[in-house]
């Protein structure tokens, strides 16, 4: 695009900013109070309605001791303890503290039997206070019939909004064996696997609660295609109204059949969350199947034929792939006009890790504020406190679709209203011919947009009035010089119409009735808007209950619908509920069903037609796997720890037969002060020496192999 272009655009921006002036002063004159929706039995929130947690530091919160939590809760799965102490009592919570010391947010918090715990929080207390602060506070309290009777469980309760994301476990049975793992998947001795009866309740139930609002329903596991009902999910799930539906999968499945993509996507399978843990087989070595990277890449293939979107998520572990977020955000760059999202998750100790090592917690613990600063380093651009968000920020602009959609729509606006500490975001926007990118925060000032929206919002005028409103709000804080060179006003408000759906211009539908030439309408936009998001779950070191409460991730279970971190974190209601509702145990099913094909040890995955068009780096590609913890001496995962405490108990054990030989055999006494030589042996903590590497070579069982 010619600089005169772009210097009109310049005084298209100055023009807007009077007319903002104008409007904005009549638009305070007697606004018009809010509407209550067919969605809603309450009405939409004024921006200074809306409740927030106690934010900012030093400040005081409940929380769960780490030690405390798992033994009541082996009570609960032995029988000992009724489950419904959950619901009646306040079972292992402390108070913590939220405190800056050394330059980090800290979590402290010390337990009257088991004493004292801290964690980090943040490496950068500014880029943690403008998130904070950035918070545009709760959505609408959940209410009316649903909410009474699926959000009951004691303080773990979810009291605030909708969510965003309803999660669905079909089984737990997986085809891998990972670290780190929320499920425990094929290690539990059980199988816990939903009947068709059980999925249709849940998604019946999930419509009840008010605010009905659009959610994205993701069905998961363990490996949500092993379930003889995958198919028939996604498609009663778009059946009762939802218009996303996902699969969180490691993508095995998708990789070997095309057929089951199509199906699939036929179905109205909208998006695959694909478990993506860095560029190259080296940097996906640590989940022990041979080829898992030639496997991704196949599932993207084979998804994008069929019209299946594709979100890669990354659970980052400090010290095992920290250094691919970089070279993740390259692939998606190199490749926009098949990846649109990325999910990056900082890791989560639960439950294989659970019983995790402070010594491996502290070196694997990886932050929000870690991920912003890696991708700074590693990319060159995302500048912590200008670039990123809470992604609660962007429920201003869902209040926004609310207001212009009017009292009679059936479903409210998506409205990702988690707590500022939870998930942040980053939007990029690429050109998909050049693949020119820029953050959309470079050339358009959103936290400015968000306030004069805000004001746009609270006047609550008609629908043209305030799409005129919004209109003006991005124009005025537009910088046309630092967008991407071929990038105009028109396409940034044509990109905010197709979000939100303002005008009615028909981009390709989404809803259940959409075609495949809905799908390629909808891919033919020139601009891929990039969506960089970072969600960190908790866990019982740097547990906290505000967060818990407004959780925009429920999952549906028989119980109810439960915060995903109070289910598989906290308390562990995933622990509780899939013992009270297993399927068989894993004897039972194995003679009934057989066993499932399980990809462990280094085995590798067997695909029928190999082949992509997808962008790499080959340099990338080929790159060695992290080896900052074996340097260390410190274990990259439970199995190692487990095997690292068994050598050490042996080799007590040894010591002491040695000893009591000499003793009282050779009759040897022993001298206070001195070492026998024959009792030294060598001895590192190094994974990478002889010793520990023998011992690493030892391999447990795997149930279902």
């Amino acid at each position: 695009m010619s600089k005169a272009v772009k210097y009109a655009e310049k005084a298209a921006v100055y023009a807007a900013k009077g007319a903002w002036m104008v409007f904005e002063r009549l638009n305070r004159i007697s606004p018009n109070p809010s509407f209550t929706p067919k969605w809603s039995e309450k009405p939409l929130l004024k921006s200074y309605q809306k409740e927030k947690p106690p934010l900012g530091w030093p400040r005081t919160t409940d929380s769960l001791c780490p030690k405390c939590v798992p033994e009541i809760r082996k009570q609960i799965l032995d029988g000992k303890l009724p489950h419904e102490i959950l619901l009646n009592e306040k079972v292992g919570e402390i108070k913590a503290q939220i405190i800056e010391r050394d330059g980090k947010i800290l979590m402290v918090k010390d337990c009257p039997r088991h004493g004292h715990f801290e964690d980090v929080m943040s490496i950068d207390p500014a880029f943690f206070k403008h998130l904070e602060e950035s918070f545009p506070g709760r959505d609408i309290r959940a209410h009316g019939a649903g909410d009474q009777k699926l959000h009951n469980h004691g303080t773990s309760t979810v009291t605030h909004g909708r969510g965003s994301v309803l999660t669905i476990d079909l089984t737990n049975r997986c085809n891998m064996m990972c670290d780190p793992c929320f499920m425990d998947a094929n290690q539990v001795g059980f199988v816990h696997e939903l009947t068709w009866d059980e999925i249709k309740t849940m998604l019946d139930n999930a419509i009840t609660i008010k605010p009905r609002r659009q959610m994205s329903v993701q069905f998961s596991g363990g490996e949500p295609t092993l379930s003889p009902y995958f198919l028939d999910a996604v498609a009663y799930a778009r059946k009762v109204g939802f218009n996303s539906v996902q699969a969180a999968s490691n993508g095995i499945e998708f990789a070997k059949s095309k057929e089951l993509c199509r199906a699939a996507g036929e179905a109205g399978l909208r998006y695959v969350y694909l478990q993506f843990d860095g560029i190259g087989n080296a940097a996906n070595s640590h989940r022990k199947v041979g080829n898992l990277f030639d496997v991704k890449l196949q599932a993207i293939n084979n998804l994008h034929e069929a019209g299946v979107e594709i979100v890669p998520v990354t659970t980052i572990v400090n010290g095992i792939n920290n250094e691919q977020v970089g070279r993740i955000i390259e692939f998606a760059l190199d490749n926009p006009k098949k990846i649109s999202f990325l999910s990056f998750q900082p890791v989560s100790f639960t439950g294989r890790d659970e019983e995790i090592t402070d010594e491996r917690r502290f070196a694997q613990r990886y932050t929000l504020s870690h991920m912003a600063h890696d991708i700074k380093k590693q990319c060159g651009f995302g500048v912590p406190e200008r670039d990123w968000f809470p992604i609660s920020f962007m429920s201003t602009f869902s209040d926004w679709a609310d207001l212009i959609h009017g009292p009679s729509a059936e479903w409210g606006q998506l409205s990702c209203g988690c707590h500022p500490n939870c998930g942040i975001g980053m939007a990029m926007m690429i050109d998909k011919e050049t693949k020119e990118a820029a953050p959309v925060t470079a050339f358009l000032h959103m936290d400015q947009v968000a306030r004069d929206l805000a004001k746009v919002n609270d006047a609550a005028r008609g629908k043209w009035l305030s799409v005129i409103g919004f209109g003006l709000a991005l124009l005025r804080n537009y910088d046309p010089f630092q967008a991407p060179t071929h990038f105009k006003i028109t396409d940034m408000l044509k990109k905010m119409d197709k979000t939100f759906n303002a005008t009615g211009h028909n981009y390709g539908s989404v809803k259940g009735d959409r075609t495949m030439e809905d799908i390629q309408k909808r891919r033919q936009d020139r601009w891929n808007f990039l969506f960089i998001a970072g969600m960190w779950f908790q866990d019982l070191f740097n547990y906290d209950f505000r967060r818990t409460e407004q959780c925009i991730i429920p999952y549906a279970t028989q119980e109810g619908e439960i915060s995903f971190c109070a289910y598989n974190t906290g308390i562990g209601w995933r622990n509780i509920i899939e013992k009270m509702h297993m399927t068989a145990t894993l004897t039972k099913w194995y003679d009934e069903h057989g066993r499932h094909e399980i990809f462990a040890g280094g085995k590798k995955v067997g695909m029928t037609h190999v082949g992509h068009e997808l962008v790499l780096n080959m340099e990338h590609v080929n790159a060695e796997a992290n080896h900052t913890l074996d340097e260390l001496g410190i274990a990259k995962n439970a199995r190692e720890e487990r095997i690292r405490a068994r050598d050490l108990k042996k080799d007590a054990e040894n010591a002491q037969m040695a000893k009591l030989y000499r003793e009282h055999v050779l009759g040897e006494k022993p001298v206070e002060g001195l070492v026998s030589l024959d009792a030294i042996r060598p001895a590192s903590n190094n994974a990478a020496s002889p010793i520990n590497r023998n011992r690493q070579q030892e391999v447990e069982p795997v149930a279902g192999d």
